[in-house]
């Protein structure tokens, strides 16, 4: 069993970028921590490598899908898609802040 969680971002990266870059992050600065462009389609990329795959949109159906994969036999990757908090960001703009 594979639970992914995609965010479209390298995150870390976006905090290292916040402790050295030099005014605000301009688009071509964040289109190099994005994972978004295109955006990885995990399913497809599992699929075609003979796993079972699915794509949860909510906890509820994580959960279905999870129960349903616990009870095959062999692997299964559930993708579940979680966003960029305004916590996170909070967090960036702190660090380049007091950088």
């Amino acid at each position: 069993m594979i639970v992914l969680l995609k965010n479209n971002a390298y995150s870390i990266l976006d905090l290292e970028l916040a402790r050295v870059r030099d005014g605000e992050a301009n688009a071509r600065m964040n289109a190099l921590t994005s994972l978004a462009n295109p955006t990885l389609d995990w399913i497809s990329i599992a699929t075609g490598l003979g796993v079972p795959a699915s794509r949860a949109v909510s906890a509820e159906d994580f959960h279905a899908r999870f129960k349903a994969a616990m009870a095959a036999s062999g692997p299964h990757l559930i993708e579940c898609q979680v966003p960029i908090t305004q916590e996170w960001r909070a967090l960036e703009d702190y660090v380049h802040a007091h950088r």
